[in-house]
């Protein structure tokens, strides 16, 4: 049996992170996409986690059940380095590049704890962006250069990730303008 190229695949999100005047926000479309097909609309990618009692927002790009297999990786790293996201984070992307069955997943976070802003990847990265914004996913680009756009502006953290999100849904077709928002204090 031969393995079907064919298929679409999973395509598409944006997830920006913006830090501002001491709070942090990450917002995240619902949209997901199989191909050229919208699948639904209203897909929650922005979650609070709290493990040890420190919250700890994440937004993921990439295939759900892959991008769930992380959070957990990534809660379980937190409850053993609690309060310590950069710790946890490396800790996550170490196991990921190097771990057989963590290597195929295909997925990006942005995770924040209020002070941190990091983008995780399957390369082994742990990046703090620069600017104080993060962005992944399809219209990622999009919702960057927006929010780069507004961040000398008077919007605080969560209008220029509103806005950054509603631009890349205007552009980008696999994303769309159902958001959710989670915010922390730095």
């Amino acid at each position: 049996m031969s393995e079907n190229t064919d298929f679409p695949g999973w395509h598409g999100t944006t997830i920006v992170g913006v830090r501002k005047g001491g709070k942090v926000v990450i917002a995240g479309d619902g949209q997901v996409s199989l191909g050229n097909t919208v699948i639904k609309g209203s897909a929650r990618k922005v979650r609070r986690i709290s493990p040890g009692g420190h919250d700890v927002i994440c937004g993921f790009a990439g295939s759900t059940a892959d991008a769930f297999t992380l959070l957990e990786r990534l809660e379980a790293k937190l409850e053993a380095a609690p309060g310590q996201l950069a710790r946890a984070s490396v800790e996550l992307a170490k196991d990921w590049r190097t771990d057989k069955y963590l290597k195929n997943l295909e997925a990006m976070l942005i995770v924040t704890d209020g002070r941190d802003l990091f983008i995780i990847t399957g390369a082994g990265d742990v990046l703090e962006p620069e600017n104080d914004i993060a962005a992944v996913g399809s219209g990622g680009n999009f919702a960057l250069a927006a929010a780069r756009a507004m961040m000398d502006s008077d919007k605080d953290a969560e209008q220029i990730a509103r806005k950054a999100i509603t631009i890349a849904s205007e552009i980008c077709v696999f994303t769309n303008g159902n958001m959710i928002v989670e915010s922390l204090n730095g």
